[in-house]
């Protein structure tokens, strides 16, 4: 039986959940593994689990979140906030942290 996960982010924060090694693996075009200890800077990628309802900005006005439950998103692995939950790894992530969508 799979266990819900009830955490809910606030504001721009963002809940990643780790990729597996496997899917961590980048591959060039010719099909070369690279693995993770070849990034020059320390980067993670993961799968966006939940989003929080947006940034308030100082006027009030309400700035709704650009990543969605489920994208692979690539994030600088100082800016993120490493948490474990039944085992399985999860990162909190400001959105504005979140350096791009993989599609």
């Amino acid at each position: 039986m799979v266990k819900k996960l009830n955490i809910i982010p606030t504001g721009d924060r963002v809940l990643v959940e780790a990729l597996s090694e496997e899917e961590r693996m980048q591959k060039t075009k010719s099909g070369i593994v690279l693995p993770d200890t070849a990034d020059k800077e320390k980067v993670d990628r993961g799968r966006v689990v939940a989003v929080g309802p947006g940034k308030i900005t100082e006027n009030g006005r309400k700035i709704s979140p650009v990543v969605k439950k489920g994208q692979i998103v690539i994030f600088p692995e100082f800016s993120a906030e490493k948490i474990k939950v039944d085992d399985k790894e999860y990162y909190v992530v400001s959105e504005s942290n979140i350096l791009a969508v993989i599609e």
